[in-house]
């Protein structure tokens, strides 16, 4: 595991990972949007299956220890922004036992209506750019696995510091592209060839395995992490830094 701090080198970023012409049109940010919008509806359900898949039947377990690590606990307002399918929701509510004080976000209908939970749980449309929730309402904000797939990380952070208490904590997890060469290697020819194979045989949606091979390019893509964490400096978070684990897996943390 390893931990770091802002690089005061790094510049903010808007886009989190330049554009991939083989799914969209570069220049055309309504079709990227259109993309993700009908990609995500319609691979939501076979998107949990997946998943596990995808994290060897380890991440549920990994999603808990890394909320329990950003200080979650019970008696928190909480945001999940990015909710998708509930998978982070359903781990804040093993922590909290308390669906009244979680609210999930996401642009995806189709995915949202696939998360599952023993209790009702809030969900509401929106972004991460744009938040719909009050300002200074949440003690603590959870994005999990979303942040390649916004359109204006920039924006996303300014929200985030918006709608967080001060003192609020904020937790981003994210998937890292390796810095060493086999380990870069090993994991693309997971993640853009055995998994897409895998989503082939067992999905039923025509377009899970591109899913999978777009969620791959994007980490490939992805910017630095002293950049994502300079961004959020930027916008007036505060304590920002990032825990890594497997040299993969990060984890990004700041106060409001």
């Amino acid at each position: 595991m390893q931990s770091s701090s802002p690089d005061r080198d790094a510049s903010p970023v808007r886009l989190p990972h330049a554009p991939l012409p083989e799914y969209y049109q570069p220049d055309d940010a309504a079709m990227r949007e259109a993309f993700l919008r009908r990609t995500f509806d319609d691979t939501a359900v076979d998107y949990n299956r997946l998943e596990k898949i995808l994290g060897l039947g380890t991440g549920s377990w990994y999603r808990r220890q890394a909320l329990l690590r950003a200080g979650l606990k019970p008696g928190l307002q909480v945001v999940d922004v990015g909710m998708g399918t509930g998978l982070v929701s359903r781990e804040i509510l093993k922590i909290t036992g308390e669906p009244q004080r979680l609210v999930g976000v996401d642009p995806s209908p189709g995915m949202m209506r696939q998360a599952r939970f023993e209790q009702p749980v809030e969900c509401r449309l929106g972004r991460a750019e744009d938040i719909p929730v009050p300002d200074a309402s949440a003690d603590f904000v959870v994005m999990g696995y979303a942040l390649r797939h916004i359109a204006d990380f920039s924006a996303a952070a300014a929200e985030f510091r918006r709608v967080l208490k001060p003192g609020g904590r904020l937790l981003i997890l994210e998937i890292t592209r390796p810095e060493g060469r086999l380990a870069h290697t090993l994991l693309k020819a997971y993640m853009r060839g055995v998994v897409p194979l895998l989503a082939r045989a067992v999905s039923r949606a025509k377009d899970t395995p591109m899913l999978w091979r777009y969620y791959w390019d994007t980490i490939e893509a992805c910017v630095p992490p002293a950049q994502v964490m300079h961004t959020l400096g930027s916008h007036g978070l505060h304590g920002v830094e990032r825990h890594t684990e497997l040299g993969i897996f990060s984890e990004y943390r700041a106060r409001g």
